[in-house]
């Protein structure tokens, strides 16, 4: 017997982990960061299931929200084999290296508050440290190719598919034994919307008996790639006209790598006017640096230049800030500036003092190019709040606020569908890592279009297979 149980990514798009429990092999799928209201607290929580007795864990991919806990749970005592691809091995050790940095400094500086306030015992210590993330790397990795099986024990199988979601993302599939009949569950993790600027449209499959899949944009249809190009660069040269500078709050993963490759082909083809391009993140410089290292995952064009010796990624009017004091320098530069700068949700990194100089100045704009999930900052500024707190300071919104949904390296529900559509031997199809509402309405349209009763994991209940 099977059985999955959710402890993250249900009815809510962050903290994705699954546990599969198949006989006695115990089977745990991402374990990922909570994001956004209640986060931080949730992440502090104790596993609720037993660590120790985890005997493999996969990742899809090295998004936070998919790997954000993984330090926890080799620092709580996970003993098991990691399974991922290569890319999202490399991704996941600089992602968590700069989750661990980003968690001890917050700690020191909410211990340095409290002792002031004669608190200082009341402070938890950081949720892991980047000696916990060595120690990650130091445990058992299995690296797949996309569709090489690996054996597990109990005549238990696993393969990852292309989600063409980031760099080395993927759906994975569990094949395994019950009553002499073979039996197969797939995680969707991120699925990509096809047709993407900088990698390969995800892979398909034909068989599943039971899919969890991921419902974040369940309820909507993006605007088409091109149209979404056109509005970027629209809003970047109305931008520039008016001599203002434009906020570009981006994750270090793909979409800044989209971003630059977007840039890039405006400064080739002349489109683009003299300005000042500052990409300020250092986890966004090393993010790039690996995508460079892997080429084959890149589309075929990028893939092409790649190996003609081009670096699809880097141009003239580029500069890369990696120290403090170059990030801050940028406050210098009064216009005529685009700054790309993480969190891709404004809930920390450089981007906030970005926004602090810059946010009240209408002749600015600010560029969302993905989801801002409820209680971050960035999802406030989307909804239009006239003002907002950054570093304890009230910021007036006056920039002019873009929002491109089509840039998302989300599948929207018409690909989702037509994703599932292949899926010939469906038996149960489970939606998580998506909004309670838009999941309610992806279920409808799934019954609508594939006549198929979807169901919606609920947070720690387990689903008999």
């Amino acid at each position: 017997m099977a059985t999955v149980t959710s402890y993250g990514a249900a009815q809510t798009v962050t903290g994705s982990c699954h546990l599969v429990k198949i006989g006695s092999i115990r089977i745990l799928v991402d374990c990922g960061m909570f994001q956004g209201t209640g986060g931080s607290k949730k992440n502090y929580e104790p596993f609720e299931f037993e660590v120790q007795k985890i005997d493999y864990l996969i990742l899809t991919h090295a998004h936070l929200d998919h790997v954000g806990r993984v330090a926890k749970l080799v620092k709580d005592g996970f003993h098991g084999t990691i399974i991922a691809t290569q890319p999202t091995k490399e991704i996941a050790k600089i992602m968590l290296l700069d989750s661990a940095n980003i968690l001890e400094e917050e700690y020191k500086t909410m211990r340095r508050k409290a002792r002031r306030r004669g608190e200082e015992e009341s402070i938890e210590e950081p949720l892991y440290t980047e000696k916990h993330v060595h120690e990650v790397f130091a445990k058992k990795w299995h690296t797949l190719e996309y569709f090489q099986d690996f054996k597990l024990k109990q005549h238990i199988k696993v393969s990852l598919g292309n989600a063409g979601h980031i760099m080395g993302s993927a759906f994975v599939m569990i094949d395994y034994q019950e009553d002499n009949q073979s039996k197969r569950i797939v995680f969707s993790g991120d699925i990509g919307s096809p047709h993407r600027l900088i990698i390969d449209s995800p892979d398909t499959i034909d068989e599943a008996d039971t899919v969890f899949i991921e419902s974040t944009y369940g309820d909507r249809i993006h605007k088409l790639l091109q149209e979404s190009v056109e509005e970027f660069k629209e809003a970047v040269l109305a931008t520039l006209k008016r001599d203002g500078n434009i906020l570009i709050p981006s994750f270090a993963l793909e979409r800044t790598q989209e971003i630059l490759w977007l840039l890039h082909e405006m400064h080739d083809d002349g489109e683009l006017p003299p300005c000042r391009i500052f990409l300020d993140s250092p986890l966004a410089v090393k993010a790039t640096e690996l995508y460079n290292k892997h080429p084959v995952h890149l589309s075929d064009e990028l893939e092409w230049k790649a190996a003609g010796g081009k670096d699809p990624f880097s141009f003239k009017w580029l500069e890369t800030t990696v120290g403090r004091e170059q990030s801050i320098a940028i406050n210098k530069v009064k216009e005529h500036a685009i700054i790309i700068a993480g969190s891709g949700m404004c809930n920390g990194g450089r981007i906030m003092h970005h926004l602090k100089h810059r946010l009240w100045n209408p002749k600015n704009s600010i560029i969302f190019v993905g989801f801002q999930v409820e209680g971050t900052l960035g999802r406030r500024i989307v909804d239009g709040e006239k003002t907002v707190k950054i570093y304890g300071e009230d910021i007036i919104a006056k920039a002019e606020v873009f929002t491109i949904n089509g840039f998302s390296a989300h599948a929207d529900q018409h690909e989702l569908i037509e994703w599932l559509r292949h899926i010939k031997t469906l038996k149960k199809l489970c939606l998580i890592h998506g909004e309670t509402d838009k999941m309610e309405i992806f279920a409808a349209v799934i019954k609508s279009e594939l006549e198929h009763n979807a169901h919606i994991m609920q947070y720690g209940v387990p689903l008999t297979l």
